[in-house]
């Protein structure tokens, strides 16, 4: 029941220019992070205060995105033990409110064409997931 809920998931591939302009994109190579951003929704039990999400990004390779930069490490699930995680996010939550959550995701490796899934984790539990497919670029993709 402490549990938080994720609704309203969404991944959006960001391309940023030169100017500093962010623009939505779906080809890999244009890619240079995630914007991730969903809503927690409101709890009656859970408590106000920080609350730690660990979010797990897969490549399409099937491959854990972990970097330092990323603080990337490990945590324990309540069904799957222990799991590598991509990022660590904390959030100020505030008990019987709907919290907007939203962040970037930047890793240093060019993006693949494929499907990222994203997986949202709370107290061992994963509280929500998406899929963000990325072309390939070229004229003729």
């Amino acid at each position: 029941g402490s549990t938080l809920h994720a609704s309203n998931f969404k991944i959006a591939a960001i391309n940023e220019k030169s100017s500093g302009k962010e623009k939505a994109t779906t080809t890999a190579k244009k890619a240079d992070k995630f914007r991730i951003s969903f809503d927690l929704d409101e709890n009656l039990i859970t408590p106000t205060g920080d609350k730690d999400l660990y979010v797990i990004v897969t490549d399409p390779a099937g491959k854990i995105i972990s970097e330092s930069g990323l603080n990337s490490g490990s945590f324990t699930t309540r069904k799957d033990g222990e799991k590598q995680f991509t990022n660590k996010v904390t959030v100020a939550y505030e008990q019987k409110k709907k919290k907007n959550v939203s962040f970037d995701l930047k890793q240093s490796d060019k993006y693949a064409p494929g499907n990222y899934k994203v997986e949202v984790y709370n107290n061992g539990f994963k509280i929500g997931e998406n899929t963000v497919v990325l072309k390939k670029g070229g004229l003729f993709s």
